[in-house]
């Protein structure tokens, strides 16, 4: 065996399927923009979204000073946040690896927020780490219990990775939870590791709710982390663009010193373009189009799951792009893996199999992954097909007790 590290069993489904698939409802970013499209967003239609004299060179090391300063924007609402702890990366996959490669080591304890995107306890594990995970209750709306996290709590504990708003479930974590999870982050003095890339793609609750989430580093801890994407929420995945903020200029350096052995910089065109998208001018035009379109497409998402209740149960997603519904025949899972396989080969309707991709193939059998954020026709198209596929094919579908 020449990789030291487990397959990466949601991507690789994702690259085996996505560019075939005819109706991918399983794509997990907000329908994407092209640079007209973005253009068009702006109030400011003699902005230039990249400046074509610029010379490309390197550029700013750790990201332009008009891009950090416009996500800065982001995280001062409260309080103001400074630019300079704030590190671009190439997306938010290599921001997640850059604060591991970074700050975690052999001997080393995590606790990962379960079931979540692979990358947030497998990587901790190859560089030696132990990891327990922190299962989120899908009797309880998929909610993390603060007591359960007390009793993960080690003496070699160094970080907690959660992942907010939450891939595959579309839920959160409420304002309540995160206020108790800085108490015994202060009390271990524990660093608190946050992948925020669906945020502010908030579709189902208000910023007006006592359980709505702020930003992770928006809390009264500087031992906090938070990473974020163009991918997700901004439409923007063909850029490239992500970041590292953390209020602990400690952790901000310990990360660039690790993200020079890996990045040197982003792409100048890719930051010129991401810096657009966030100014003042773009931002509030692009979230609008993308929380309506969620909402719009949540909407036939559950027309879906009411019709079929039948086969299918779900928590309904409050935040982000994705859904986890649990496909059953006469009260026992299905098999998701065939399932989707199924639905793939014969309609060309792509969907995720939760088991293979969020449950080490032990936990989730018979949930299967919705990424509804996409345009609403291939939605549409693909929730038609399946319903066509539950009225034929899923009769022959087995059961997941019958998994060899």
């Amino acid at each position: 065996m020449l990789s030291k590290i487990k397959p990466f069993a949601v991507e690789q489904w994702m690259d085996k399927y996505e560019t075939t698939a005819q109706n991918n409802i399983a794509e997990t970013c907000v329908a994407s923009l092209s640079l007209k499209d973005l253009q068009n967003l702006s109030e400011n239609k003699d902005d230039d979204i990249y400046l074509s004299s610029t010379k490309l060179t390197y550029g700013p090391i750790r990201g332009s000073e008009r891009l950090r300063s416009n996500l800065a924007n982001l995280y001062s609402s409260k309080k103001p946040f400074q630019a300079e702890n704030i590190l671009i990366s190439s997306g938010a996959i290599a921001a997640n690896m850059t604060v591991f490669y970074g700050l975690i080591e052999k001997g080393d304890h995590v606790i990962c927020h379960y079931p979540t995107y692979q990358q947030l306890y497998e990587i901790p594990r190859s560089l030696g780490a132990e990891v327990d995970y922190w299962r989120a209750q899908e009797g309880k709306k998929w909610q993390l219990d603060i007591e359960e996290l007390r009793s993960l709590v080690r003496p070699n504990t160094k970080m907690i990775i959660l992942n907010n708003p939450h891939n595959p479930t579309g839920s959160i974590i409420s304002k309540t939870t995160l206020d108790a999870l800085i108490d015994v982050a202060e009390e271990h003095d524990l660093i608190i590791h946050s992948d925020e890339v669906y945020r502010p793609l908030f579709h189902s609750i208000s910023p007006g709710s006592p359980d709505f989430p702020p930003s992770i580093i928006s809390l009264p801890y500087a031992k906090t982390i938070a990473v974020g994407s163009l991918s997700k929420a901004y439409s923007l995945a063909g850029i490239r663009v992500g970041w590292i903020a953390s209020r602990s200029s400690d952790i901000i350096e310990a990360c660039a010193q690790a993200r020079d052995y890996t990045t040197i910089s982003v792409s100048q065109v890719d930051d010129q373009i991401a810096a657009f998208a966030l100014s003042p001018s773009c931002i509030h035009a692009l979230l609008h189009r993308n929380i309506q379109l969620a909402k719009r497409n949540l909407e036939a998402l559950e027309k879906f799951v009411e019709s079929h209740r039948w086969a299918c149960e779900w928590i309904k997603p409050v935040a982000g792009t994705t859904a986890f519904i649990k496909f059953s025949i006469m009260g026992s899972e299905a098999d998701d893996v065939a399932f989707c396989e199924a639905l793939m080969d014969q309609t060309g309707v792509m969907l995720v199999p939760g088991s293979k991709c969020f449950g080490d193939g032990i936990d989730y059998k018979g949930y299967v992954r919705f990424g509804f954020c996409c345009e609403t026709t291939v939605l549409e198209e693909g929730l038609e097909k399946l319903d066509k596929f539950m009225k034929t094919g899923y009769k022959k579908i087995s059961l997941a007790e019958e998994q060899i």
